[in-house]
């Protein structure tokens, strides 16, 4: 098999792929229409589930788009006239709410910071005192505006105890950090093919519990291309999606699932930990802050305090790192100065190493003050 030129993705994805994921793609042109297609995304949606929940009970409802496409695809298709609380401490808690003001729904706003845990007290009490009836809270697990992991269980413990479905945006935490629907009570989850499952971008996908699905089959529909029952239910009958699929990214999700199984996802985690236990230790040597205690941290990527120096400049030091192969990405905080990197894909510790040596160059040659940072170490 002919080696790829591998580049370190450290942005938040999609993640850097293996070969084999690559060349899965290169595959005889096939009508998606085929039985054989059919099964191998009859594969997927099977493997996904079981990932997370037990097949008998959830499924995965398979689409082509960015993962935007399948938290739409919820937002829009399950929210009915009652209201939907949407915690938003994040850029993309935020834009579920601008989600849910396209389609017009009933929502309420609870804010919390973007780089510490969610007051639960105050979260119950908003649902306590509201006064009209919550039927849904849509939550981000990982949101990686700063690398906070919002704790789901805790939260799903509330909807639970006030019969609340819960929605989870779990796009960045999804493979790597360990998932139990039923146990967590998600009624319906959204991810995508190209972060912790290390595949190519243009698979979306809801996992969702059955009978919460057959529920809104009789909604007035809001949406066509994302209609969540609509798509669940003509795969159901067809092993096919209503429209067509990203057919050559089916094939590298496959093998990149394949791969998963074989690693497995606690194996996975431990080997993204690793690499983020190396690149904190690295800046903190280098005197850079990072934003998320780690207490509330996922471990999957950190945003960082951009370096007090005059001679910085964020575009600069990317162009720098990206003709060195590695990529690098601008933070989304509007209060705080800050980029991010990823430790996620089919990297190792050993590349944070060399991204960490690379920064030290970069550091040096913009005239970092190294020795304010070694006077107070």
């Amino acid at each position: 098999m002919r080696i790829v030129k591998r580049n370190i993705l450290l942005n938040p994805g999609p993640a850097t792929t293996t070969d084999s994921v690559k060349y899965a793609q290169v595959v005889p042109d096939i009508c998606p229409r085929e039985t054989e297609f059919g099964d191998l995304m009859e594969y997927v949606s099977t493997e996904l589930t079981r990932l997370v929940a037990e097949t008998e009970h959830y499924t995965t409802v398979l689409l082509g788009g960015s993962g935007t496409a399948a938290v739409e695809s919820i937002l829009s298709s399950v929210v009915d006239d009652e209201v939907v609380v949407i915690i938003n401490n994040g850029a993309y808690g935020k834009r579920m709410c601008e989600i849910a003001e396209a389609y017009d729904l009933n929502f309420l706003e609870f804010n919390s910071p973007a780089d510490d845990g969610i007051d639960l007290i105050a979260l119950e009490k908003l649902i306590q005192n509201s006064s009209r009836k919550i039927s849904h809270l849509a939550v981000v697990h990982h949101e990686t505006t700063t690398g906070l992991l919002n704790d789901i269980e805790s939260i799903g413990a509330i909807c639970r105890k006030h019969r609340i479905d819960m929605i989870v945006d779990a796009m960045s935490s999804f493979a790597a950090i360990p998932i139990q629907m039923d146990k967590m009570t998600i009624s319906f989850m959204a991810a995508s093919s190209n972060k912790n499952l290390q595949g190519i971008a243009g698979v979306a996908f809801v996992i969702a519990n059955k009978s919460k699905l057959e529920s809104i089959q009789h909604k007035k529909p809001r949406n066509y291309y994302l209609n969540l029952y609509a798509q669940y239910k003509f795969f159901s009958k067809t092993r096919q999606m209503r429209f067509t699929p990203p057919v050559q990214t089916f094939y590298a999700l496959k093998q990149a699932i394949n791969e998963l199984k074989q690693e497995g996802i606690k194996g996975r985690y431990e080997r993204y930990t690793r690499s983020w236990e190396t690149l904190i230790a690295g800046i903190t040597r280098l005197g850079l802050n990072y934003i998320v205690p780690e207490k509330h941290h996922s471990k999957l990527l950190t945003s960082i305090l951009e370096p007090d120096c005059n001679g910085y400049d964020f575009n600069e030091m990317h162009d720098y790192f990206y003709s060195q192969g590695f990529t690098i990405y601008p933070g989304k905080l509007e209060e705080s100065n800050t980029f991010r990197i990823a430790t996620i894909g089919d990297i190792t510790y050993k590349d944070i190493q060399e991204f960490l040596k690379l920064m030290v160059n970069y550091l040096r040659a913009i005239g970092y003050p190294f020795e304010k940072v070694n006077d107070h170490q």
